[in-house]
């Protein structure tokens, strides 16, 4: 049970490190956070059947996208959590390192690029995009501050428990 509690509070701190990169970005790099209402709304057509968009944007809203859009992203997070301890095993709980946390942050990439992404009309890894390249960079970004919250996260947990 406490390996699930720390599983949870990892995921949850490193989304919240993601979130904080997200919110940085407006003011450093001009860059809007991302969107969860997109999210919540992709994710509430698929209920109805409908798994793919041209653009999500242009989908119909769905009452509580934005909740819905916010509370999966934390799961998500926590789900990657939990595939950190799988693969390195409970053990890095009590001594978390940076390469496993960085490794699975960065590699959480796939998620947008191979599903996200397609499924909401902007094509795999961001093709159908406005500007391609920069959106990769940006999601590159916002993954890897993710694994360095997984590790934060991770090292505070092992200080407090």
């Amino acid at each position: 049970m406490q390996n699930l509690l720390s599983i949870v509070i990892i995921g949850i701190g490193a989304t919240a490190v993601m979130d904080l990169w997200g919110a940085l970005r407006k003011p450093l790099l001009g860059v809007p956070p991302p969107n969860y209402a997109m999210l919540g709304r992709w994710i509430a057509h698929m209920t109805h059947g409908q798994f793919c968009h041209k653009s999500i944007a242009a989908s119909p809203s769905i009452a509580a996208e934005q909740i819905i859009g916010w509370v999966a992203h934390y799961l998500t997070g926590i789900a990657f959590a939990a595939l950190l301890i799988g693969i390195s095993g409970p053990a890095w709980i009590q001594n978390p390192t940076m390469g496993p946390a960085f490794a699975v942050g960065t590699g959480t990439i796939a998620a947008p690029f191979l599903l996200m992404q397609p499924g909401m009309g902007a094509g795999f890894a961001g093709s159908k995009m406005p500007n391609p390249n920069a959106a990769r960079l940006q999601s590159l970004l916002t993954h890897m501050a993710f694994g360095l919250g997984l590790y934060l996260s991770g090292l505070a947990v092992s200080l407090i428990c």
